[in-house]
């Protein structure tokens, strides 16, 4: 499986990079986390010859801010928009006149999912779990081609986030925080307490994204950022626009 990072800020572009958006290549489909406005890119990897499936966590405007270029692509093989219960009701008003182009007169075919009552309909193995956020927010699980792979965007420390992460071959967790940052009414993670997820879910790889673009301003600060989480979790990346890695399945008991 490869992993492909569009935009890896949280809140709003920089030079940095974009707001929130990854694309994980399975060997059948094409799977997009989040929609922030690193998804313009989409089109440079996936050329809609297979399903897109693209699994929204929650509704702030950095993570879903993307879906109004969708008109963009030709996702030949249809797009599939899955999210949390009511997510049928929020797009039916989002992605709309005044504001977009509404999903019905999209030049492909989209049907909406709803997590987890209909996840029956994926062809492929995850589970969702809530998060710890100021705003109701889910984490994914996916199990595909052999591999398991994580993504845990906002949220604070929590034990679901453990439990989506258990023995993970890559875990994707936010960074918004600043090393020893920490809030109880805008829930986010810094690097100690995402390393923590990590190494007490017992996971592969962990990979920072989704850097508050207020507080990260350089690659640099990024890189602060990974030494920070390495002393709790030595096999920590921090995240950047246009990077990819591979994920190579280990053993799972």
């Amino acid at each position: 499986m490869k992993i492909t990072f569009l935009g890896t800020n949280g809140w709003y572009d920089t030079p940095t990079g974009n707001t929130i958006c990854i694309l994980l290549t399975t060997k059948d489909y094409d799977i997009i986390l989040d929609a922030g406005n690193g998804i313009y890119k989409a089109d440079r990897y996936v050329d809609g010859s297979r399903p897109v499936y693209l699994f929204l966590s929650h509704f702030h405007l950095d993570h879903i801010i993307g879906l109004h270029i969708l008109a963009k692509f030709r996702f030949s093989k249809g797009l599939y928009i899955c999210g949390q219960a009511g997510t049928r009701e929020i797009l039916d008003n989002i992605i709309a006149h005044p504001f977009s182009m509404p999903l019905a007169k999209l030049p492909y075919e989209t049907e909406i999912i709803e997590l987890p009552r209909e996840t029956d309909r994926l062809p492929f193995s995850m589970i969702t779990l809530p998060l710890l956020h100021a705003s109701p927010t889910i984490g994914f699980r996916f199990e595909i081609d052999g591999c398991v792979v994580s993504y845990c965007p906002d949220t604070g420390y929590c034990e679901d986030a453990v439990e989506l992460c258990r023995r993970a071959d890559l875990v994707i967790t936010e960074c918004a925080f600043l090393s020893g940052q920490e809030s109880e009414s805008w829930p986010h993670l810094n690097p100690e307490s995402a390393a923590r997820i990590a190494r007490e879910a017992g996971a592969g790889r962990l990979g920072l994204v989704h850097f508050d673009a207020s507080l990260y301003r350089t690659d640099e600060s990024r890189r602060e950022a990974e030494k920070a989480a390495r002393l709790i979790f030595p096999d920590t990346f921090s995240t950047f626009d246009d990077m990819m890695v591979e994920v190579q399945a280990r053993r799972h008991g």
